[in-house]
């Protein structure tokens, strides 16, 4: 097989595993934009590629959490701007940092990435508890003071700005933000985070698409092998198990990290 065309066929799978998994626990990017930097990809072309090839999967995901998000609209507003803001400012910077800088800290950013990953689904048992706990149907809660919507709107931004230039791990900075100003049932703090991975997803796709790098042949197969492992694999990944997933992303991030760190070294 052609060498290039080997390099296809990994990259598709690699985004239909991306796909399955975002379909049932997230964190699929912790496997496809490893894999394209082991098959050969420039770490930022890689970046920016997968950035490229998998954002409508945020898109799905708000979609699939819109009636959580009926009457989020404060909520929508108060940290939709700085995520898009963020968004950009995080593309601009990637774009803007060395290739070779970006290539030294990719190992650092995915283990960081693995490691917020892992810490999010005890952070969400908890919320969830805490809701359950919570007699009588769920209240929204009050506009929070003054002083704390400056304070988690320039949270968000600072969140919203890793997301645009790596993006992995974003979703229990995000529930933290969230948490924080009083928001305490869990489904619509997803919606929201969902949302919010929007904003920050398609604002940085788009700046990637008009001045990054984007390695068009990667971009379109793995868009293609997403949009099929978040339908037709899903099944498969919700056989599997929500537990098992999550661990199986652990672990392939986790390996990964340590082995860019150790072919750096």
């Amino acid at each position: 097989m052609d060498s290039h065309l080997a390099q296809l066929v990994v990259a598709f799978v690699a985004a239909f595993l991306a796909g399955m998994v975002n379909s049932v626990a997230g964190g699929g990017t912790l496997i496809s934009f490893p894999v394209l930097v082991w098959i050969g990809v420039e770490p930022q072309a890689a970046n920016v590629t997968n950035t490229v090839a998998l954002w409508p999967g945020s898109l799905g995901g708000m979609i699939g959490f819109r009636r959580e998000l009926a009457g989020s609209r404060r909520w929508m507003l108060l940290l939709g701007a700085p995520s898009v803001a963020g968004g950009l400012l995080g593309a601009f910077w990637l774009l803007k940092t060395n290739p070779r800088t970006f290539a030294a800290i990719v190992p650092y950013l995915i283990l960081f990435a693995t490691i917020l990953f892992a810490l999010q689904e005890p952070l969400t048992r908890r919320l969830r508890r805490s809701d359950d706990e919570t007699p009588g149907p769920v209240q929204s809660p009050r506009p929070p003071p003054h002083a704390l919507w400056i304070g988690a709107a320039m949270f968000q931004f600072v969140v919203a700005v890793y997301g645009g230039y790596f993006g992995a791990g974003i979703g229990i900075l995000m529930l933290a933000t969230l948490g924080v100003l009083g928001l305490t049932d869990i489904h619509q703090m997803n919606g929201l985070k969902n949302c919010f991975a929007v904003c920050i997803n398609v604002i940085a796709a788009a700046y990637f698409m008009l001045w990054g790098p984007v390695r068009w042949n990667f971009a379109a197969v793995m868009a293609v092998g997403a949009i099929a492992g978040g339908y037709g694999g899903a099944g498969l990944g919700r056989k599997l198990g929500r537990v098992f997933v999550r661990r199986f992303v652990i672990v392939i991030g986790l390996a990964m990290a340590i082995s860019l760190l150790l072919r750096g070294g």
